[in-house]
């Protein structure tokens, strides 16, 4: 067999086995929170054979182990369950969610990927001086800062101060692309600057890494400008970690939006699992667990694949 085509299905199948891990710690955990999940639905003057009648009818009662092989067998089917504060079909719920989360994520990573790499070529092509320095301290400062912070921040001068974007990031169908990013403009903004200062320094740090390799020393001596060497020859040769930084900070977008969506109350992943933990609503909990854990496995399987392609010694074995 090929080394790459060894090497991905070797990843393959550890993203998988992490995947079937991670949907029993989920099940695990949603399991040992204190209280009574029919207590909680029912409310404090439920009568005892009430509150046993759900628990027959939730399936409480039958062993722990049979109840995560049922709601396995039934997520590989497609099935989520269904919410027990509404009735309503888990995936279906769920659809519009996730979609919201992922447009969210997508125009975050549209400014914020392009630019970190932007950014980290010029770090390099300054490097000590002062458009280094600064970068390098304003992109640290960004990641400092918590995002409810910036979040806050960002509400109070550019949505009350100044009133150029909403506080309040709703969507819906029916409104435009253009209202829609006027909507999600501050979150974006968030986002974007808390990605943006680790992207960036990866970038810097791989690129400085392989500046002083033949190749690059070599380009150098046949005239080439500084930032052509930078960008043409030393970039492409330090695609790997930057391809991984980049695909981590991508699956957080998607994974660690909570607080943003919350600070902003938007209707995404993040806020609808707030809200259902709340409700302590275990199979809600339960299915947005699996989904964030599908979604950060599959983007670093992602980048793993990737960093492997680009690999030339991989590509082409002597």
């Amino acid at each position: 067999m090929h080394p790459i085509l060894k090497l991905v299905a070797q990843r393959v199948a550890l993203g998988l086995l992490l995947l079937w891990a991670a949907s029993a710690l989920i099940f695990v955990g949603t399991q040992i929170l204190p209280g009574d999940v029919a207590q909680s639905i029912l409310g404090q003057s439920a009568t005892p054979q009430a509150l046993e009648n759900l628990r027959r009818e939730l399936g409480l009662n039958e062993p722990a182990v049979s109840r995560y092989f049922t709601w396995l067998g039934g997520v590989l089917q497609g099935d989520l369950g269904k919410s027990l504060t509404n009735g309503r079909d888990i995936a279906t719920a769920m659809g519009g969610r996730l979609w919201n989360t992922l447009f969210l994520a997508f125009w975050t990573a549209v400014i914020a990927v392009p630019l970190a790499i932007l950014l980290g070529l010029v770090a390099v092509r300054y490097q000590g001086r002062w458009p280094d320095k600064l970068i390098s301290g304003a992109t640290l400062a960004t990641v400092s800062v918590p995002e409810f912070l910036l979040g806050y921040i960002a509400v109070f001068f550019l949505a009350v101060q100044y009133r150029v974007f909403p506080s309040i990031s709703t969507v819906y169908d029916s409104m435009s692309l253009g209202e829609k990013l006027n909507a999600i403009a501050l979150p974006v903004l968030v986002l974007a600057l808390t990605i943006l200062g680790h992207m960036m320094r990866m970038t810097r740090a791989a690129i400085l890494n392989v500046m002083q390799s033949a190749y690059v020393e070599t380009a150098e001596l046949k005239g080439l400008g500084a930032f052509a060497v930078i960008a043409r020859h030393a970039f492409p040769n330090a695609i790997a970690p930057v391809i991984n930084v980049v695909m981590l900070n991508l699956a957080y977008l998607v994974v660690g939006v909570v607080v943003v969506e919350v600070v902003f109350v938007y209707p995404g992943m993040g806020q609808y699992l707030v809200d259902h933990v709340s409700k302590r609503d275990v199979p809600v909990v339960q299915a947005c667990g699996l989904v964030f854990a599908a979604v950060y496995i599959g983007m670093n399987l992602l980048a793993d694949v990737l960093s492997i392609l680009a690999n030339p010694r991989l590509r082409h074995p002597k």
